[in-house]
């Protein structure tokens, strides 16, 4: 029998949900566990055996919010946050915590598998160019996935890693929005969607704060963003 390729962690307070999700990610080629706790969710998160974690916001003994800001202290394992269809601060605020994507309830679920499969490809495209990347102080090795600013290394999430990277190759050009949700995300963009915002702002902050505002993340306003040394 093959081997799964991705072991993939539900985080979910509604068993019989989360029970269908995993019959469901199975049948395409991922093996699953799942638990329906905080308490459970961060032991397994932390624990290095899972490719990624599908965690809910709504969870007994905390919240999913509370969780990932737990998980992002001390993993990049990629997160998908499945929120409230009509809740756009939980999705906004996940984002801001480090969540790599979000999947408003009730899903889809060949849309949410999409967005799993989308996340998980990331590290191997990176890992395959194997370049060594500069730009002033700031360095990124995509092989070894490090980056760092002045040989400090910068405490990025995957998503932001790869956004990072994204910036660093365009050089003089600019990314658009709807690039970057394509190359980023996996999906087309959607006008009310703030994702890659919030992914811009948070690497922003990180690389104006390491670098004392010698490096930003230019925005040219109707159009996109650009990675600049200050003058």
């Amino acid at each position: 029998m093959e081997t799964p390729a991705f072991n993939i962690l539900l985080v979910d307070d509604d068993a019989a949900l989360t029970q269908m999700l995993a019959e469901y990610l199975e049948g395409e080629g991922f093996a699953c566990r799942a638990v329906h706790n905080v308490a459970g969710g961060r032991e397994a998160a932390l624990s290095g055996l899972y490719d990624a974690v599908i965690l809910d916001v709504m969870l007994p003994g905390g919240n999913g919010i509370d969780l990932l800001r737990h998980i992002r202290g001390t993993s990049d394992v990629p997160v998908i946050m499945l929120t409230a269809k009509s809740n756009d601060t939980e999705r906004v605020i996940g984002l801001e915590l480090g969540a790599d994507d979000y999947v408003a309830k009730p899903y889809f679920p060949p849309e949410l598998v999409a967005r799993l499969r989308a996340v998980l490809r990331r590290p191997a495209r990176r890992a395959a160019n194997g370049d060594y990347l500069r730009l002033g102080a700031l360095s990124l090795d995509a092989a070894r996935r490090w980056a760092g600013w002045d040989g400090a290394p910068l405490e990025l999430t995957a998503t932001e890693f790869n956004l990072l990277e994204i910036l660093i190759r365009a050089g003089e050009r600019v990314s658009t929005k709807d690039e970057l949700s394509l190359r980023l995300l996996g999906r087309r963009r959607e006008s009310y969607d703030r994702s890659i915002d919030v992914h811009i702002s948070n690497l922003r902050q990180k690389l104006e704060r390491a670098s004392g505002e010698a490096l930003r993340i230019a925005t040219l306003r109707g159009i996109g963003w650009r990675l600049e040394q200050a003058a």
